[in-house]
């Protein structure tokens, strides 16, 4: 059976985390399977945003530490293949909104922290509980740290305490916790907008996000300018503008899109 599926609509691919017996462990099964769905998300141009959800009552528990157990002395264990979906997620061309509708542990917050958009129920709990079991939070901290204030970072790393929605609000892991009854609204509220985005300026934006700053002010300054002429100056910034005079949608947004 899959432990990932996968359905397109509307120009959003939703990913779900689909194994609920052992609370949507990062198994290499799943991160496989999560791997090859981000992948055909990512290059299917009908896809504009992607959301990455789970069913049952945990968003997920981390890496399977069944399986880590079976791999003392005789293989890899699944947090060696951990940061391929940290990077797949983190590098996708298309925005990932995550929904956590349940808790999150380790290695589960390293996905909520690689999606571009968070959202939470505010029930949802959290914990870095890699120091607990005699490991370090290393895998995920090239994800979490970017997004973390630094002094919650490292209570929270050292600690493993388990935190809830509203904190994780607070201290920039999530983009927005909301009452468990209004997530999936929050979530296709965010995700109705982000379909309005012409694809090549959305990918544009996500590098703009990550990239490193110029050595000077003058440089980032004409660097920028540069960048930004040549997107007015692209057929999506023609056609973004001829369709904002026009008072009409621009093409790329797909059809049904409110």
């Amino acid at each position: 059976m899959s432990l990932v599926l996968s359905e397109t609509v509307r120009g959003v691919a939703t990913l779900t985390l689909d194994s609920p017996p052992n609370r949507n462990a990062l198994s290499t099964a799943l991160i496989e399977e999560l791997l090859a769905a981000l992948a055909a998300a990512d290059a299917d141009d009908a896809v504009r945003a992607i959301v990455l959800t789970h069913t049952g009552p945990v968003f997920s528990s981390g890496a399977d530490l069944k399986e880590t157990a079976a791999a003392f002395g005789s293989g890899r264990p699944p947090v060696s293949r951990l940061g391929e979906v940290l990077a797949a997620i983190w590098e996708s061309r298309k925005p990932v909104v995550a929904r956590v509708a349940g808790p999150a542990r380790a290695g589960g917050l390293g996905l909520v922290a690689a999606a571009d958009i968070a959202v939470c129920a505010s029930t949802a709990t959290f914990a870095f509980s890699e120091v607990r079991l005699g490991v370090i939070p290393a895998v995920i901290s090239a994800t979490v740290l970017p997004r973390l204030d630094r002094r919650a970072a490292a209570e929270l790393f050292l600690t493993g305490a388990t935190f809830g929605g509203a904190r994780a609000e607070r201290i920039g892991l999530v983009s927005a916790a909301v009452a468990p009854e209004e997530l999936d609204a929050a979530v296709e509220g965010y995700v109705r907008d982000l379909v309005r985005g012409a694809p090549r300026a959305l990918a544009g934006t996500k590098e703009l996000l990550r990239r490193p700053r110029s050595d000077t002010f003058s440089d980032e300054v004409r660097a920028m300018t540069e960048l930004s002429v040549s997107y007015f100056g692209s057929p999506e910034g023609v056609e973004g503008v001829l369709a904002f005079r026009e008072k009409r949608d621009p093409n790329w947004v797909p059809d049904g899109a409110a």
